[in-house]
């Protein structure tokens, strides 16, 4: 299998994120996901593709028990070493360790990206929902990871979008950090959920609410976020 990239730039990623999250995280998608939380009482959540535990760690003062689980090895341990009494394992997204239905709350924090099975992980997802429980999805436009390239350029000349409807993988480099991410049309997506039997509840493209200016008006020009909450049916 071909390396994700992930445990080489753990340590870049860590040093990336801080405390607080970067600017999409911090300046754009915490708060909407944060208050598409709020409106229902979950008790159990699980954080699929957890990272260092942040989302996690924003989550328990809602009064929410959760669980993190992540393939690298680096990053739980970053999660461990910031909340000690917090539950993080290792883990793969379309094998997901837990019983059906465990979960009130299901997360996927910009973590669908990375995963090359997406059907078996979105799958699993549902599996472990309780009925009427919530997967809550926030994940990059298709728009936007169809331009991506190594480095962030493509040759002069070649279209940026050529390969939207196609599915594909690229490398991503900034900041230290080398990873492969995954390229899908948002039919693939959609088609994978409603397939699944789950019901769309909520669909954003949010705006940032704060943040450095000039980083604001290029997010404007062209955001590349997306939000989505959908619903396990009640049995």
């Amino acid at each position: 299998m071909a390396s994700t990239g992930w445990n080489e730039s753990a340590t870049a990623w860590i040093a990336e994120m801080g405390d607080l999250g970067d600017f999409g995280r911090r300046f754009v998608l915490d708060e909407p996901m944060l208050s598409r939380v709020r409106r229902r009482a979950h008790a159990t959540a699980l954080d699929v593709g957890c990272g260092e535990g942040r989302f996690c760690r924003m989550l328990q003062p809602l009064g929410i028990r959760t669980t993190g689980i992540d393939p690298t090895e680096a990053l739980l341990a970053r999660a461990i070493a910031l909340d000690p009494e917090g539950d993080y394992r290792a883990g793969l997204a379309e094998d997901l360790p837990f019983p059906d239905q465990s979960f009130d709350l299901v997360v996927s924090y910009l973590s669908l990206i990375d995963i090359a099975p997406l059907g078996r992980a979105l799958s699993e997802m549902a599996r472990v929902l309780r009925p009427g429980g919530s997967l809550l999805i926030a994940n990059l436009t298709g728009f936007t990871t169809a331009g991506m390239v190594f480095g962030g350029r493509r040759p002069r000349g070649e279209d940026k979008h050529a390969s939207y409807l196609d599915e594909h993988t690229s490398q991503v480099t900034w900041g230290g950090i080398n990873i492969r991410n995954w390229h899908r049309p948002l039919e693939s997506y959609m088609t994978t959920l409603l397939d699944l039997g789950l019901g769309l509840r909520h669909f954003s493209e949010p705006r940032p609410h704060g943040g450095p200016p000039e980083k604001v008006r290029r997010y404007l020009k062209a955001p590349y976020f997306l939000l989505m909450e959908w619903e396990k049916p009640a049995a």
